[in-house]
């Protein structure tokens, strides 16, 4: 591959997904490296104070400052919008950089968003908390239902704003419909796509506007570093979230970037396979009796929509103790194998408690509302064999009288 091979969408959009997650982006200096570089630097020299007009004034190709720009963390952008067959990427400090940079920079006061309710507790907390702050309206809707989406529309709506599948109840929107109803009313689309990625799920292809990321996710994979990232058209990135962003500075660090980079190289490998095995753990908890909400399983109310829009189904699912938070704590205390932890996507198997951490801050009947049940258990299920993560559950369901 030549130098600038990877920056040449001529040629990277004929490449297939696993080849553009291994090589789009990637922008070799003079020394021809293998392994993309990794930039340290904060600002740029310049041969003339011409030149520093020109680039400031947008017309001369080149770096000015690292809020701005970066060659490494550019890389990312360019791969990661590749992968999602978007025109244009911006990478953030954080998954919750990009949510807020992605709403903040397109809505004024007076502006109305419509949400689906099952969210991670940190997206939900935010359309209050800090939209609300500054003018801007919002309606939660259940997201499952197609009609709750056309009902919710007011005059002023400017953004629908969902993830799918959700945090942590694994709720499933029909993007084709919503992001559809969205583009006739002039309403645009923010989809997070964390728990799938674009190895999963390609929210581009059903017609959504935006895609946004915690990269700390399935990209990194390992459990790392903080990522976030928006995907969209080039005037949306360009012109409407960049100039937010380079004024505000949620961005992210190069040696963030670079790990993201490396870790996309193996997202396909390892997102299909955490899929695989987590099919296969998910079945045996239901086997057990215990309630489970996974996309993968016949049993799920939205396995059929799931289907249709995934290529998998993700290593992430959720199941319900019915001795409520209690009989919770008792399994994940006798988990011997999984860690407990509140991070998911990494190639270690985690679980947490979500009414007790991830959506502590939505309150009792926040939770209630969202459907985060005192009993649910998140499980995060990575690359050990699911032979034995299925021997380190059985032993806990034991412990805690399933």
């Amino acid at each position: 591959m030549k130098k600038t091979t990877g920056l040449d969408r001529s040629q990277t959009s004929s490449w297939r997904p696993a080849t553009r997650a291994v090589r789009s982006g990637t922008w070799r200096s003079d020394h021809g490296e293998t392994s993309e570089a990794l930039y340290l630097n904060s600002g740029y020299s310049y041969d003339s104070a011409q030149e520093v007009a020109d680039r400031f004034a947008g017309e001369a190709e080149g770096m000015v400052y690292s809020r701005f720009q970066n060659p490494t963390i550019a890389m990312l952008e360019e791969r990661i919008a590749a992968m999602e067959g978007a025109e244009a990427c911006k990478v953030q400090a954080s998954g919750m950089a990009a949510m807020t940079t992605a709403l903040l920079c397109q809505l004024s006061a007076g502006d109305h968003v419509v949400a689906a309710k099952a969210a991670f507790g940190s997206c939900r907390w935010i359309l209050p908390n800090v939209l609300g702050r500054f003018g801007i309206t919002h309606t939660v809707v259940d997201g499952r239902d197609n009609a709750a989406w056309e009902a919710a529309i007011q005059p002023n709506t400017k953004v629908f704003f969902f993830e799918t599948p959700a945090n942590p109840t694994l709720d499933v929107v029909d993007l084709e419909f919503v992001c559809g109803l969205a583009k006739a009313h002039g309403i645009t689309t923010l989809v997070d796509n964390a728990f799938a990625t674009s190895a999963l799920q390609r929210p581009l292809e059903f017609g959504a506007d935006l895609v946004a990321y915690s990269a700390t996710k399935l990209m990194d994979g390992q459990g790392r570093v903080l990522v976030g990232a928006v995907c969209g058209s080039n005037e949306f990135i360009h012109e409407v979230l960049s100039p937010f962003q380079r004024n505000t500075g949620p961005v992210c660090a190069p040696f963030n970037a670079w790990v993201v980079l490396k870790g996309l190289e193996t997202l396909s490998l390892r997102a299909f396979k955490q899929s695989e095995n987590a099919l296969e753990v998910a079945k045996f908890v239901e086997q057990r009796g215990v309630k489970v909400l996974y996309p993968g399983l016949p049993s799920f109310a939205q396995h059929e929509l799931a289907a249709r829009q995934m290529d998998a189904f993700g290593p992430i699912f959720s199941f319900v103790m019915p001795g409520g938070r209690e009989q919770a704590f008792a399994v994940l205390d006798a988990m011997e194998l999984v860690d407990i932890s509140n991070n998911i996507g990494d190639s270690k198997s985690l679980a947490c408690h979500p009414a007790s951490s991830t959506h502590h801050s939505m309150g009792p009947e926040g939770r209630a509302d969202m459907g985060v049940d005192e009993g649910m258990i998140r499980i995060n299920i990575g690359l050990e064999d699911p032979l034995d993560l299925i021997e380190d559950l059985g032993r806990a369901l034991d412990t805690a009288g399933i």
